[in-house]
């Protein structure tokens, strides 16, 4: 049960009161489960790179290495394309530039535009996550934690939620 199991949700849905209070605590631990498990997701690629030896790069900065791969990207796709959550983008690239994980080109149509790809030592950041994640795959499966469908039926509950939450933006410009 959540903490904020007390909260009362819209009633325009026709749901009996019980229904709609327990649809609420059930929503409301599941929004506190995605950002504990974002959290743990950073502490368990912490600690992956501090047993390597890794230590001059952040959890944020390794993930998004990882997600970058070997494409080339500029700044503003790496949110589009989903591959950075965060808001200082240009900060963790100008590091990554700075401490050779990433390579930076200027556009030559559009001088504005840089665009970046990782550079061998930025692919080395990224083999670490990817076989930390490959174990941990693994493991979900070797101890019955998770099998195909129900990571698939997580993942497409997931995305349907992504969805509604788009929908729900409302830009004003």
């Amino acid at each position: 049960m959540s903490i904020h199991a007390d909260l009362e949700g819209p009633k325009k849905t026709g749901l009996s009161a019980a229904h709609s209070a327990a649809f609420m605590a059930s929503y409301l631990d599941a929004l506190t489960l995605v950002e504990r498990l974002h959290r743990l997701l950073l502490d368990v690629i912490k600690d992956e790179f501090e047993r390597v030896g890794v230590l001059e790069i952040n959890p944020v900065q390794a993930l998004l290495l990882f997600n970058v791969g070997d494409n080339e990207v500029t700044a503003g796709e790496l949110k589009t394309r989903g591959y950075y959550q965060g808001s200082n983008v240009s900060y963790n690239l100008k590091k990554l530039v700075e401490m050779g994980y990433m390579h930076h080109q200027r556009s030559e149509i559009d001088r504005r535009s840089v665009r970046v790809r990782l550079t061998e030592k930025g692919r080395g950041v990224r083999e670490v996550v990817a076989k930390l994640f490959a174990t941990h795959a693994d493991g979900l499966v070797e101890r019955g934690v998770l099998d195909q469908i129900a990571i698939e039926d997580i993942t497409a509950s997931l995305r349907r939620v992504e969805r509604y939450w788009t929908e729900q933006i409302r830009y004003i410009y």
